[in-house]
């Protein structure tokens, strides 16, 4: 399997990714983005997929049984926590957009149907998690425990500040114990460029997964995707200067969704380090209204 995917290697006629179950060569978890011309409207059928509708940049209308889903997005993922919908398989999704937009379609192969909702910006708990050179900030908008309508899927947003690590301690949840689920999960990056707010192709940032038989220490640049079937996953480290999101799907076989994991033990001790160390104050970097006032 191939773990890494650069932008473009996945890019389906003028949409940046398209990546199924199949694609990736696992079971549940999937991904979409899609690009829309201002006044366009695109209808797709999600099929075995239930997946949410999130707005990378612009705005949208997601239109599911019979039902109207007005989403207030963003200028960039460095400007906003937006609004996002969870759409149902077995489901013709019409999606348009005024003005444009670039839409993710987080996925993951589910057996319950359930029906389409509204998740408001308003509403995702944004978290600042670490401390120090270690702090991100993570929106928790599709995650148990704050968003319980879904059968498979979870996913979350993370913005590290630029020279800062995230996914960290090394961590993984690839087999069911006491303290991690199994579940397939796919990072995709965005980074921005010089203004800290426009993603762009010149800035980089690193990731590292390893296994026993695996060890990749890649660096990521904007649009590039990342599959984690197995293993210890982390760091993610944004280079000085440009600051990094990614955005994390995962599903799994668990009847229950869970995002559990074990912390590679070689690395668990550096979380006591954090009890006595400042959070980076550029953390939270967005929130529903707009950026922070130290950014």
């Amino acid at each position: 399997m191939t773990l890494h995917r650069p932008a473009g290697t996945l890019a389906d006629d003028r949409d940046p990714v398209r990546l199924t179950a199949e694609d990736a060569g696992w079971r549940y978890t999937g991904l979409r983005v899609i690009e829309l011309a201002p006044g366009e409207t695109r209808t797709l059928s999600t099929g075995e997929y239930e997946a949410f509708v999130l707005p990378l940049s612009g705005s949208c209308v997601v239109r599911a049984d019979a039902l109207v889903l007005e989403l207030r997005g963003r200028e960039s993922v460095f400007t906003r926590v937006t609004d996002f919908a969870y759409v149902p398989r077995d489901a013709d999704v019409a999606l348009s957009s005024a003005g444009g937009a670039v839409l993710a379609m987080p996925m993951a192969k589910c057996g319950r149907r359930l029906s389409p909702k509204y998740g408001p910006a308003e509403e995702v708990p944004v978290e600042v998690r670490g401390a120090g050179r270690a702090t991100r900030q993570v929106n928790n908008f599709g995650v148990p425990g704050v968003w319980a309508h879904a059968d498979k899927l979870n996913a979350c947003e993370l913005i590290t500040p630029d020279g800062n690590w995230s996914s960290y301690p090394p961590h993984k949840h690839d087999e069911a114990s006491a303290c991690e689920v199994v579940n397939e999960e796919i990072y995709y990056f965005r980074i921005a460029g010089r203004d800290g707010v426009t993603p762009s192709r010149e800035g980089f940032g690193m990731h590292r997964t390893y296994t026993a038989e695996v060890d990749e220490n890649v660096a990521v640049r904007d649009g590039d995707v990342f599959l984690v079937p197995r293993g210890y996953h982390g760091p993610c480290v944004a280079a000085p200067g440009y600051p990094m999101y990614y955005l994390n799907v995962l599903a799994g076989p668990a009847p229950e969704r869970s995002m559990a994991f074990c912390d590679d033990p070689a690395h668990a001790w550096v979380r006591d380090g954090w009890t006595g160390e400042q959070p980076d104050p550029r953390c939270p970097v967005t929130g529903p209204e707009g950026r922070s006032s130290w950014n």
